[in-house]
């Protein structure tokens, strides 16, 4: 069997090592991959390169292809396979708006009354500004797209907010001209991912990030600087009622709008003292979540994805341990930052790379999020001290971590 991965950041990785780890052997492929993707043949395609990539699957004859990143996605990849009878797992361009436009995911839960925060739509500075001076700080400002985790800002001030959104209407750092703002939540936020062929929601463990660049959540918002699952101050309760009053009456809600989801959902949830809500969609694997969730799976995610497509019943399993992961990101991340920087003593266990490739025949960054280095154990201490001495080890003058990843599971 041959099996074709899109995608060339850690959660890829994870997927290309755990399908080719599969009980069935396969042959895997991965476009266009990164440096430690061992367990791969790598193809020199650009993930945009849609019509690149029907013509490789079909000269290649490949059984499978999976998507891992949304501008994919949201670039039809999924619509193109599908007219070349191309088996493929993630959702069609228009399913994939729920990630990459927040406008559509939040009139999507306003009308099948799926917990969020209350919000409004603009495309104009000034009724933007005006809206925002007349409610309460802080707000939630979102650009309307696609932005790699770095589309949002918690305004704190009027001048905070009004120099975001100058970014989105005058200085064209955006696609869009488009924003929604939200009502500040406030809460314990958790990562619940879950395979879906249209009813059918399969959820996995859920997981929780890092999302600011430095150390007490300090900084700037980045992709994920770190992640770990279990998360223990989230209840099995909590749980079971996100997965029926918002992953599958989400599901449900797409196939009522005509819109059958197949791949993987993401919720990004929040626990507040109002119950839980949702902050956010995503129309595929989360990164870095994946890389801490995929290596608690007990089942073949080969096996996994194709009952998934075939709409086969079946129970996914977990191993009950911690996987705790830490983000080894470029200095200067999530801002400008210098490329091409050797990285040496990279551990081959348990690391997956994020951003890098091979130049004269070393290791060097090739992205904001290099590495991912993980550690696992019974506690979360064991599985914050193994990954920790594993990022010690690896040798780069040009790459900076939090060195907090987990505290509050261990305080």
């Amino acid at each position: 069997m041959k099996v074709l991965v899109i995608g060339s950041g850690g959660r890829e990785h994870a997927i290309a090592y755990y399908i080719a780890a599969s009980k069935h052997k396969p042959q895997v492929f991965v476009a266009k991959g990164n440096a430690g993707m061992t367990c791969a043949t790598l193809v020199n395609i650009n993930e945009s390169d849609n019509k690149a990539l029907v013509r490789f699957a079909l000269k290649e004859k490949i059984d499978l292809t999976i998507v891992g990143p949304e501008a994919a996605l949201s670039n039809g990849i999924v619509d193109d396979f599908r007219k070349n009878n191309l088996l493929i797992f993630g959702p069609t361009k228009e399913a994939s708006k729920i990630e990459s436009s927040k406008k559509f995911a939040k009139e999507l839960m306003e009308k099948y009354d799926i917990p969020t925060a209350k919000y409004k739509a603009f495309n104009d500075y000034e009724e933007s500004i005006n809206y925002i001076k007349n409610n309460s700080l802080p707000i939630v400002i979102k650009y309307d797209g696609l932005a790699a985790g770095k589309g949002v800002v918690i305004a704190a001030t009027i001048e905070e907010a009004d120099t975001f959104l100058k970014e989105i209407f005058f200085k064209n750092k955006y696609d869009t001209k488009e924003v929604v703002i939200e009502e500040f939540l406030e809460g314990p936020e958790f990562s619940l991912m879950a395979f879906v062929n249209k009813e059918k929601v399969y959820p996995m463990e859920i997981a929780q990030d890092h999302k600011r660049a430095y150390d007490n959540d300090l900084g700037p918002n980045t992709g994920g600087m770190g992640a770990y699952s279990p998360v223990n101050i989230i209840s099995k309760e909590d749980i079971e009622y996100s997965v029926k009053n918002i992953m599958e009456k989400t599901a449900k809600a797409l196939v009522s709008e005509g819109i059958c989801y197949l791949g993987v959902l993401y919720g990004g949830l929040m626990k507040t003292k109002d119950g839980i809500k949702v902050i956010e969609f995503n129309a595929r694997f989360g990164d870095p979540e994946t890389e801490v969730v995929l290596p608690r799976l007990k089942n073949d995610l080969l096996d996994v994805i194709l009952n998934v497509i075939a709409k086969k019943d079946f129970n996914l399993k977990w191993i009950n341990e911690v996987c705790l992961g830490v983000v080894m990101a470029s200095v200067g991340y999530p801002n400008d930052y210098k490329k091409n920087c050797e990285i040496n003593n990279i551990p081959n266990e348990e690391v997956f790379h994020m951003g890098t490739k091979i130049e004269d025949g070393k290791i060097v960054n090739n992205g904001g999020r290099v590495l991912m280095v993980l550690g696992k154990g019974k506690t979360f201490l064991e599985a914050q001290e193994k990954a920790y001495k594993k990022v010690k080890m690896i040798e780069s003058k040009n790459l900076f971590y939090r060195k907090d990843i987990g505290y509050q599971m261990i305080k």
